[in-house]
């Protein structure tokens, strides 16, 4: 796996010379913050050498080079799940290559579940910690010491800093921004009305079926991580609407202009001191 990642981040660098300040992955619904982007070059996914395909409708797949609020960015329009069949480890090998590449800084998006009774469609969220509970764990197995230690620190998962920084870029532009804890479930089903509750009972949030073992992965190898979410629906155990990732996407759609300002102004003003 350690020379497949390898092989992958000198394909990258053959086209991309300098190092990116950010890698951010979008996520289901998410891809117009790509058109905010000088772009300098795309690969398509295809094109990268044992690179994985996503198979998700809202993920293009493509790998975005460019410039974002005078930063070097490298951007994911689409992520892998384990839920579409891909090995863990392939779930996180961008994050590796990012790495690799010298990234120290990653943003990552997604669609979730809402069941805090304070939030609404269209709202966003700042994740400030996770509840994993994938059936895989993106470190299992023998550790590649070349990446990171085999026991990871998890007591700050997502950066504290790029979180003040995002919130007063939501505060300055009048957006009203949640924090809350994200809780991973494998998927590809939504919950169950009794589900929703589990989830509300163990201290979450909100819930969906990315981000966390990207988070842990970045974790692993020092990154610093910020994770924001759009709540795409909402259930709990006295709830039982219908959704479809139609509507998922619909919503994301309507929380688009939010999410790019507050991704924009973290990119601008991080990591200068607040």
């Amino acid at each position: 796996m350690l020379e497949k990642i390898k092989k992958i981040t000198a394909f990258i660098q053959n086209v991309v010379n300098d190092t990116p300040d950010f890698a951010i992955v979008l996520g289901s619904g998410l891809g117009k913050l790509q058109d905010e982007v000088e772009i300098i070059h795309t690969f398509e996914y295809a094109e990268i050498p044992d690179f994985p395909q996503t198979t998700v409708a809202g993920h293009s797949g493509n790998l975005i080079y460019g410039m974002l609020e005078g930063k070097r960015v490298l951007m994911m329009s689409g992520r892998f799940h384990y839920y579409e069949g891909h090995p863990i480890e392939n779930v996180v090998l961008p994050i590796k290559v990012f790495h690799l590449l010298g990234i120290k800084n990653l943003i990552l998006s997604n669609a979730s579940g809402g069941v805090n009774s304070a939030y609404n469609i269209a709202d966003i969220a700042i994740i400030k910690d996770h509840i994993n509970m994938m059936p895989k764990h993106p470190l299992r197995g023998r550790n590649m010491d070349e990446l990171g230690p085999r026991f990871v620190d998890m007591s700050e998962p997502y950066n504290r800093n790029m979180i003040a920084m995002a919130q007063k870029v939501a505060s300055d532009n009048n957006i009203t921004v949640h924090q809350g804890v994200y809780v991973a479930l494998q998927g590809p089903t939504f919950e169950t009305p009794a589900e929703y509750g589990m989830i509300k009972a163990i201290g979450g949030d909100m819930v969906g079926m990315s981000t966390v073992p990207e988070v842990i992965a970045a974790r692993h190898m020092g990154m610093n991580v910020f994770g924001i979410s759009v709540i795409t629906d909402l259930g709990g155990p006295d709830i039982a609407f219908s959704v479809s990732h139609e509507e998922v996407l619909n919503a994301a759609n309507k929380a688009m202009p939010h999410v790019i300002t507050v991704v924009k102004g973290l990119v601008k003003s991080y990591p200068q001191p607040l």
